[in-house]
């Protein structure tokens, strides 16, 4: 399991993601699962991904294939929309789920994979897609400029409370790492390394990108900081009647 989110605010794009692909007693693996693509003056694209890691590493591999053939029938760097973009990703993604499909029903296996597409093409909005395992996606709305795949439940509800379309870019990027923070407290199969990416509305220049362990001092400045805070204010929360007496 994974943890993978994007923001979408007024000033721009907050990436955020965890790196565990394994959990268990005795073996915990890691793995990156953000990748940024920078054409600077002409286009940025972030992909995260969750689910099925043989299947999103062969999108990827497929993504970075076509990059590299000019003859490429389409490729990140050819969609006038980012959504045609959403379109490709979601395509590659059915044909490698397909190609495994056998093989991994026999194994009591799920070949599913999700991703969460961002970005901005020059002239274009900036933008952010949650791409499903059936190829189709969706993206942020107004009242929701958030998306989240995998384990998504735990680092909901910082999000919820917190981001709308007027928080800062550097808000959103502290309020991603709490909701990853949250998640890897409550679910062992999510874990550091945090990576957080932040992109700036058309600047079509790389995203600020930094990754957090946990002896990360900022990571441990806002776990310690956070935890206190909630503390703080559970204790000031009002009585009840019987209290009073």
């Amino acid at each position: 399991m994974t943890y993978c989110l994007a923001v979408k605010v007024n000033r721009g794009l907050i990436f955020g993601s965890d790196s565990r692909t394994n959990a268990g007693v005795d073996h915990v693996a890691t793995y990156s699962k953000m990748r940024r693509y920078t054409w600077p003056g002409e286009r940025v694209c972030v992909l995260m991904t969750s689910g099925s890691l043989a299947t999103s590493q062969a999108v990827i591999h497929a993504i970075e294939r076509d990059l590299a053939n000019p003859d490429a029938e389409f490729s990140l760097r050819h969609g006038k929309q980012l959504y045609e973009v959403a379109q490709y990703i979601g395509k590659l993604s059915q044909q490698e789920q397909q190609r495994h499909a056998r093989a991994m029903e026999q194994s009591n296996a799920s070949a599913e994979s999700n991703f969460i597409l961002g970005g901005q093409i020059a002239g274009k909005e900036a933008e952010i897609f949650h791409i499903y395992p059936q190829g189709n996606f969706i993206t942020a709305s107004e009242d929701t400029p958030y998306l989240q795949i995998g384990e998504t439940k735990y680092g909901k509800p910082i999000l919820d409370r917190i981001i709308s379309k007027t928080t800062t870019l550097e808000d959103a990027a502290r309020c991603a790492m709490v909701s990853l923070d949250s998640t890897i407290r409550s679910n062992i199969s999510v874990g550091p390394p945090i990576e957080i990416a932040m992109y700036q509305k058309d600047s079509l220049e790389a995203p600020y990108h930094n990754t957090y362990t946990l002896n990360s001092p900022m990571y441990k400045s806002l776990q310690k900081q956070w935890t206190e805070g909630v503390r703080k204010a559970f204790d000031q929360l009002p009585r009840y009647e019987w209290e009073k007496n």
